[in-house]
């Protein structure tokens, strides 16, 4: 037990700087904004959605079926909330148990000597596995390798006392049982049934290639037979459900994760395919440059055949049959010392030596068990006491190596990534089985202690590098930042980006502009990174830009809602309403089919029928008939009746009346309520649905209950001005003038470039009496809208209360203006005019 303690110690040690990082790349996807890991959302629905929180059977889901996974990151919310310290903390304990079974496991085939240990300390330090513990998604490569070990222990077990013992049967269960908690956590843990195969057939009863058919045809070791037939079926039932599960569809992916799945050119899938594991085993052996991503270019496809890196992958499958050969080809001789395996006469692995005699010949055709046996059942003494040849251990360590990446191949179907360093999580197994059993033949091998001690040291040395590096990769995974400045070097244009978006989270503009460009001067058609570019342009008023970049980014992705959105929302802004009003309009129109974010597309969709409802109100200037208006809510009610409930009336232009109206178009109150609450479950920490609600509330006389909407709004975003001013409304129309007003100037100090915050501000602050702090908002809301009548209008009114007449005369002529025939301006202008002529004040009529 020591060595797996001290290996399991090693591997929780060199994480630790690990437990202060932040959530990054897609931790927010799967963890700060999965509605799966909210207490409110039923947990039942875990089993229902993707890893990222989508609908298995939807279009558009990434089809990562990994429940359990997402279970552990549910507790770990219910525990910890969202404080990334306790999910690391798990990752980490994960791991250092994955490596104390994986060395138990090493034991079982290179016994009690400091080899298993080398295999221990090798697993426990090497930098390929920075990704699945120090990326907190990456548990789901952790938890099933848990798993996988477990399983793949219970069918070692089974063998060991299949035949002598009950027991056996309830060993293989835990084997099937554990395969499917591995399957559970990710997809590739259900490889673990074929490498128990692998264990069975060629370790366990050493057979060589050419006795497997034989041995079936003439119905020797039927028990083999039994364990494997129920390996497979067992399999193939948890394939075939799984695929049930999600609907018998494979996901879709876009052509920048997967691009040569994208290509026309047979030739260049052809290359670039079989390339793509000689570069996942150089990662293995030289983890020097690793990245928190491989897609798009990071990996230039191999066109033509006269591609050098053509020769890699050569020298790659040649080796790799190489070692396919020389651990199925029969040994001269195998023998048992001590417990400890001797081949051809030489000391054993260990060190030490044994007499000569031979136990069994591996050229028979007979395998090494007892022939007294029932059924070719090894006696059980024996058996503990023989470890399996170098040739067996090449054997498993390369169907380890091999097996749980062929999903990865694009062999069967094409998955969503180039190349993935979690996914090497369970092949690295493989990989420090072979790299510790080939330096363990070669000391074997040498007579001299020095080329001994050389062959030692070096294997302990890889291991202290493997070790340090390590270290060092887990400090990228500290923040996004530092993380995205990693991958600059292996994938520019997906590593600008994201880190663009960093800086802008930092309100460092400039940096954040120079990245996003950064980003599209290595690959141009980056649809997000267009957007990206164009939002961040739009947030500092350079609106041409921004619409140059939202038409580019519609170009590259036309099924890209949030680009429409922001387009029609710049071209409302500017007055070119009828243009807004068709880009809202085929916004509305884009279906959610095959998209990556099901969520966030109906989010803009609703948006931009929220916006054309504001468009067609405003335009009817609260005048005449609700005709537009009514073309408006039957888009959106045709759309989402819960949208309806949520985004109607979040405006505060839109009067009482209109609010009415639409919930009673919605077979009135009790009805909407319905639908409200149908939506708050799907979306529990949805702002406006909070707001929303609480209008209703009031709208319903149930005052109390309403506020208390008001305040979870503000609670689940206090940085958000909006939600002071809907709860400041609220506020207002039950007389709280005082309060009314404080929420009003909260509100306007945080949106303060917002104009309907500013606007409703300063009217909510006149109807306090707040008269100098109602001008000093009013002349805000006039800045941001220096061409909007009903602002200088109402700039001049107050200006005209507070005794500033001269300047309460120039907002109200600029306001008529703009619009002439304004009855209430007009008449205010007579009012002031009367006071300045009783004061001697000179005014523009005279």
């Amino acid at each position: 037990m020591i060595a797996e303690l001290v290996s399991s110690a090693l591997g929780l040690a060199l994480y630790l700087n690990t437990l202060s990082a932040d959530f990054c790349y897609d931790d927010s996807r799967a963890i700060k904004t999965n509605q799966d890991l909210l207490p409110e959302t039923p947990w039942t629905h875990i089993f229902y959605n993707d890893f990222w929180g989508t609908l298995l059977t939807h279009s558009g889901s990434h089809k990562s079926y990994r429940p359990l996974c997402t279970l552990s990151f549910r507790l770990n919310h219910a525990i910890g909330g969202l404080n990334p310290w306790s999910y690391h903390l798990v990752n980490v304990l994960l791991h250092a148990a994955v490596t104390g079974l994986f060395t138990s496991f090493s034991r079982i085939l290179l016994g009690d000597g400091y080899w298993t240990f080398m295999a221990g300390l090798m697993f426990a330090s090497h930098p390929i596995h920075t990704e699945a513990v120090a990326g907190i998604v990456g548990r789901a490569d952790v938890g099933a390798s848990l798993f996988f070990l477990l399983s793949l222990l219970c069918y070692i077990k089974h063998c060991s006392t299949r035949g002598y013992s009950a027991r056996t049967w309830g060993w293989f269960l835990g084997t099937g049982l554990c395969a499917g908690c591995s399957m559970l956590w990710k997809e590739q843990g259900v490889t673990v049934l074929a490498v128990s195969a692998v264990y069975d057939v060629f370790v366990f009863h050493k057979l060589k290639m050419k006795q497997i058919l034989p041995t079936i045809y003439k119905r020797k070791n039927l028990s083999l037979f039994l364990s494997i037939s129920l390996l497979t079926f067992w399999g193939t039932s948890l394939l075939g459900a799984r695929l049930y599960w999600m609907g018998n569809k494979p996901p879709s992916f876009s052509n920048s994760d997967n691009p040569a799945a994208d290509s026309d050119s047979l030739l260049a899938r052809t290359l670039t395919f079989s390339y793509l594991p000689t570069k996942n085993l150089w990662l293995l052996l030289c983890p020097d440059t690793l990245s928190f991503d491989w897609s798009m270019d990071a990996v230039p496809l191999l066109k033509t055949i006269c591609d050098w890196r053509n020769l890699h992958t050569v020298a790659f499958y040649t080796g790799l049959l190489l070692l396919a050969y020389y651990g199925l080809k029969s040994p001269s001789v195998e023998r048992v010392c001590n417990g400890k395996a001797v081949t051809n006469g030489r000391q054993n692995a260990n060190g030490h030596s044994c007499p000569s005699e031979v136990e069994y010949r591996n050229s028979e055709i007979k395998p090494s068990f007892a022939s007294k046996v029932e059924n070719g059942i090894k006696n059980n003494a024996s058996q503990r006491t023989q470890l399996p040849s170098t040739e067996n251990i090449v054997v498993l360590s390369l169907s380890l190596l091999i097996i749980p990446f062929v999903p990865a191949t694009n062999l069967f179907f094409y998955v969503g990534f180039v190349i993935a360093e979690r996914v090497l999580y369970i092949p690295s197994m493989g990989f420090c089985l072979l790299i510790t059993v080939g330096a363990r033949a070669l000391y074997v091998k040498v007579q001299k202690r020095f080329l001994k001690s050389l062959i030692f040291y070096a294997t302990a040395t890889l291991i202290v590098f493997y070790g340090l590096k390590t270290v060092i990769r887990n400090g990228d995974w500290q923040n996004e930042e530092m993380l995205y400045r990693s991958g600059i070097k292996v994938n520019p244009a997906k590593a600008w980006g994201n880190l663009g978006n960093v800086l802008k989270s930092q309100s460092k503009i400039s940096e954040a502009e120079s990245a996003y460009r950064n980003a599209l001067y290595y690959r141009s058609n980056m649809a997000d990174m267009l957007y990206n570019l164009g939002l961040l342009l739009q947030e500092n008023s350079r609106f041409a830009e921004a619409l140059h970049y939202y038409k580019l980014a519609i170009g590259s992705r036309p099924t890209l809602a949030s680009a429409y959105l922001n387009t029609g929302i710049i071209l409302m802004n500017q007055g070119k309403t009828e243009e807004a009003r068709r880009t809202f309009l085929k916004c509305s129109e884009i279906p959610d089919e095959n998209l990556k974010d099901p969520h966030a597309h109906k989010s803009s969709v609703t948006s931009c029928l929220y916006n054309m409802g504001k468009l067609y109100h405003e335009q009817g200037h609260y005048e005449g008939s609700l005709m537009d208006y009514d073309v408006w809510l039957d888009l959106v009610c045709e759309y989402s009746l819960s949208s309806c409930v949520i985004h109607l009336p979040l405006h505060n232009h839109y009067p009482q009346a209109l609010v009415r109206e639409a919930y009673m178009r919605l077979s009135k109150l009790p009805e909407a309520e319905h639908w409200y609450m149908e939506s708050l479950r799907s979306k529990t920490d949805h702002i406006p649905a909070h707001l929303t609600y609480g209008k209703l509330l009031a709208l319903t006389g149930r005052k109390s209950e309403a506020e208390k909407f008001f305040l979870k709004a503000i609670e689940l975003d206090p940085t958000k001005g909006n939600c002071y001013m809907h709860y400041g409304q609220f506020l207002l129309e039950d007389a709280r003038l005082i309060e009314a007003a404080e929420m009003a100037k909260k509100a306007a100090e945080l949106d303060s470039t917002e104009f309907d915050v500013v606007f409703n501000a300063a009217h909510m602050l006149r109807q306090a009496s707040l008269n100098e702090a109602a001008e000093k908002y009013y002349d805000l809301a006039a800045k941001l809208r220096p061409n909007y009548p009903a602002a200088l209008m109402n700039l001049g009114a107050i200006l005209h209360l507070n005794g500033r007449l001269q300047k309460a005369e120039a907002n109200y002529l600029r306001a008529l203006q703009l619009k002439p025939d304004d009855v209430i301006t007009q008449s205010n202008l007579r009012k002031l005019w009367n006071i300045m002529e009783k004061q001697g004040l000179k005014t523009s009529k005279t």
